[in-house]
């Protein structure tokens, strides 16, 4: 699940192109090191071995906050973080590899850096700032995860519909951190905004993982 602060929406006059360039970096970073842990994986069984490492990802999300002011150690949880978030992933990764010889991960992914690229475009093109529907978006990813669990035990909603609004509620919250990203926000740090970023792309790739490949599995993850 997506971090939620909700620092004072007060945009700052100083220059945020270096911050932009930061987040960015260690985004992307994070990104190819979940792809790795992913490769890694993606032939491992569904076992309760991959839910123990969701919540190893969690205690990692929560060591960030607490060491944020630690650029280095939160940098290092971090990379760790997406590290552990591969290959929780990788047997769903492999599952569609194996499915259609890797079609869909590959048009996923696609879609979400294109899209990830259009939403911040957007954002510091136009000066789009939902900052102010974050308690919101807080409300509706919290909504988001307890269908989720409801559904893996009663199908009380289909997966293909719980992706669409995984991907809706996702795509806003990209909206509003590259709004926080722009304003320079104060109380975010450059890797907890990494952070935001990592977790909004790696919700859209899963959610459309699903909408692309139509299948009943999981559809994405929360931290």
């Amino acid at each position: 699940m997506a971090l939620t602060y909700r620092g004072p929406a007060v945009a700052q006059s100083v220059p945020t192109q270096a911050l932009l360039g930061a987040v960015l970096g260690i985004t992307a970073i994070g990104m190819l090191v979940t792809a790795v842990g992913a490769h890694l994986s993606q032939d491992w069984p569904y076992s309760l071995g991959i839910l123990l490492l969701f919540f190893i990802a969690l205690g990692l999300l929560i060591g960030i906050h607490f060491v944020r002011e630690n650029e280095l150690l939160a940098l290092a949880l971090y990379y760790a973080f997406t590290f552990v978030e591969g290959l929780a992933i990788g047997p769903l990764i492999g599952a569609y590899i194996h499915l259609d010889g890797g079609i869909v991960v590959t048009q996923a992914a696609l879609t979400t850096g294109l899209g990830m690229a259009i939403l911040g475009t957007i954002v510091y093109a136009t000066g789009l700032d939902l900052r102010r529907f974050s308690g919101i978006m807080f409300l509706a990813t919290l909504g988001l995860v307890v269908f989720g669990i409801i559904s893996i035990f009663t199908r009380f909603v289909h997966p293909t519909l719980y992706a669409w609004i995984s991907l809706v509620i996702f795509t806003i919250w990209t909206l509003i951190d590259f709004a926080r990203i722009r304003a320079n926000e104060p109380g975010w740090t450059p890797v907890q905004l990494a952070v935001q970023l990592y977790l909004d792309a790696l919700n859209i790739f899963l959610a459309l993982l699903q909408i692309f490949g139509g299948r009943g599995g999981r559809s994405s993850y929360r931290s």
